[in-house]
């Protein structure tokens, strides 16, 4: 798709599932537990992709300047969004080229209203560090109700994201990012039973964030069509191979699901 023909003209979305692994994410499309991402899913789910940061804040400081999560096979696979810069040998007739320190002043700079709901540590503003990548934005949204520690964070970002969309002129674009928070640790508390993450809660966890999504879809089609992309920003290990965690180099923390998504305009 020609991003030339979209940035400018309609809305767009990036939602990363923080943490979400692609193996889960994978399993949970194929048997049917995921009846609103799969709307925007393609009929083959998820895309397996790697990372370019094995945690939060590299991947999305990666993200935030044009390098999503790149195809998992040989090539060279050229990018949505880049940042103008020499020498990049990933932008191609179809990349739309931004002006900008970063993705989010580049879309401001073509007329965008951006806007960011932070889920995890680093998008709360509480310390220097937490406000670097929200600072980029026009407005940004976080609070304890947002984060990784309340059950209803995916309802409650989903009322903000909504609320701020409301607040905009039809005719303004939008460029809404989106970090969901429930499946990052802790997510034991979505499958009853369970005081330890692992593939099933993470996958429970899932399932939670997509019947929150409703709304936020309604209240997108509702403004006009739209493109985006829903990805997640790095995987983490269970105890594979003595592994645990992320900021680690494994397949199972650098293999993530990424999707590009589309709607159409519904009064």
């Amino acid at each position: 798709m020609n991003m030339n023909q979209i940035v400018g003209h309609a809305d767009l979305l990036l939602i990363t599932l923080d943490t979400l692994r692609y193996d889960v994410a994978q399993a949970a499309w194929q048997d049917g537990l995921l009846p609103n991402l799969s709307r925007l899913l393609p009929g083959t789910g998820w895309q397996l992709r790697h990372t370019p940061g094995n945690f939060t804040f590299a991947a999305h400081s990666a993200f935030f300047t044009g390098f999503f999560p790149t195809p998992a096979m040989p090539g060279k696979h050229f990018r949505p969004f880049a940042l103008r810069f020499a020498g990049s040998e990933t932008t191609g007739p179809d990349t739309c080229i931004l002006e900008g320190e970063n993705l989010i002043s580049g879309f401001a700079n073509r007329g965008y209203h951006t806007i960011c709901i932070g889920g995890v540590g680093f998008f709360n503003k509480q310390t220097p560090l937490g406000c670097v990548l929200p600072g980029m934005f026009h407005e940004s949204h976080w609070s304890v109700e947002l984060g990784v520690t309340d059950r209803d964070s995916t309802r409650n970002q989903v009322r903000v994201a909504c609320d701020a969309l409301a607040r905009l002129p039809h005719e303004q674009r939008a460029f809404l990012f989106i970090n969901i928070s429930a499946l990052h640790q802790p997510n034991c508390h979505y499958l009853p039973g369970h005081y330890e993450d692992n593939c099933a809660t993470q996958m429970a966890a899932l399932q939670y964030v997509d019947s929150q999504l409703p709304p936020l879809l309604d209240a997108l089609r509702a403004r006009g069509t739209g493109w985006g992309i829903v990805c997640s920003d790095h995987g983490t290990a269970y105890g594979e191979e003595g592994y645990w965690g992320h900021r680690v180099s494994h397949p199972v923390v650098w293999n993530v699901p990424y999707a590009e998504v589309t709607w159409e305009h519904q009064p």
